[in-house]
């Protein structure tokens, strides 16, 4: 069964999910931008009975805070710190992805000793992006269309329309709705916003193009994983994480860059192989 607890940090309230078996080894499972922990619901399951498993909503996102300010890196893996201390975990398996793999790398990077192993599904943007980039944040505001449900919605009615227009719900299962629904917080008046904020999505963008996911060589037990159709589709994409990561696997599977909604049970057995060939 999944449950979800609150946890009350120094400058934010967590919010999570957990899964699994109370006595198997750790797994911290990472969102991407926009998403929530529910999108982990088919690999919780999946993974119940040999792993315990958490699932936070990091700060900006789900049913966790929303500060005007406070999404530097440093201010997720601060979160992320004293999650694990709340838990009483020294390590464990940790899994981001898109944008939360950049956080991966990143708080691996610094604290190694956190990552019994490290999983990075479909990077976005692992590297450092050259200068000026932000200069195009408006146009990528209004072009990128997982951002398409950011801020008002509208209807419930306007709201699917969109969903059902967007990769990370190609099908429209019983999963990918579940996760839309708990994406949205309804209005007074009948219509629907999401609960990720935009001061979020301003802060992690430019984090995101200033900082390098890898800088030097981690010795950790890791495994990247590319969606046949994902974000990474050329060798330059991946350089650095092939460079620095040197116990490094990489799989492929079927699917796009939500691989993990749209092709779950695929997925889940890439996750289930790799990790039980760590223990």
């Amino acid at each position: 069964m999944v449950t979800r607890h609150h946890v009350d940090l120094d400058s934010s309230r967590l919010s999570y999910l957990t899964w699994g078996n109370s006595h198997g080894e750790s797994l911290l499972l990472l969102h991407g931008m926009a998403d929530h922990a529910g999108v982990w619901a088919a690999l919780g399951e999946a993974l119940s009975d040999r792993y315990q498993i958490i699932a936070p909503d990091l700060r900006g996102h789900g049913e966790s805070s929303k500060p005007a300010k406070g999404y530097q890196f440093a201010d997720y893996i601060g979160d992320l710190e004293q999650l694990m201390a709340a838990l009483g975990w020294r390590s464990a398996h940790i899994l981001g992805h898109s944008w939360s793999a950049k956080l991966a790398a990143i708080w691996a990077t610094g604290q190694p000793d956190r990552f019994r192993s490290l999983i990075l599904v479909d990077p976005f943007f692992i590297d450092r992006m050259p200068g000026g980039i932000e200069l195009t944040f408006p146009l990528l505001y209004r072009v990128l269309p997982f951002l398409k449900l950011a801020g008002e919605l509208g209807s419930d009615e306007q709201a699917i329309a969109i969903a059902k227009s967007l990769k990370q719900y190609q099908g429209w299962s019983a999963l990918q709705e579940q996760v839309f629904r708990d994406s949205l917080l309804q209005n007074p008046d009948g219509t629907y916003q999401s609960k990720f904020v935009l001061q979020a999505r301003d802060e992690i963008f430019a984090a995101v193009m200033r900082q390098a996911g890898l800088t030097q060589p981690l010795a950790i037990p890791s495994l990247l994983v590319l969606p046949e159709k994902g974000l990474n589709r050329f060798g330059w994409q991946t350089a650095s994480i092939r460079k620095y990561l040197t116990q490094l696997q990489v799989v492929s599977v079927p699917g796009n860059h939500w691989c993990h909604l749209v092709e779950p049970e695929a997925f889940a057995i890439a996750i289930a192989n790799f990790l039980a060939a760590q223990a």
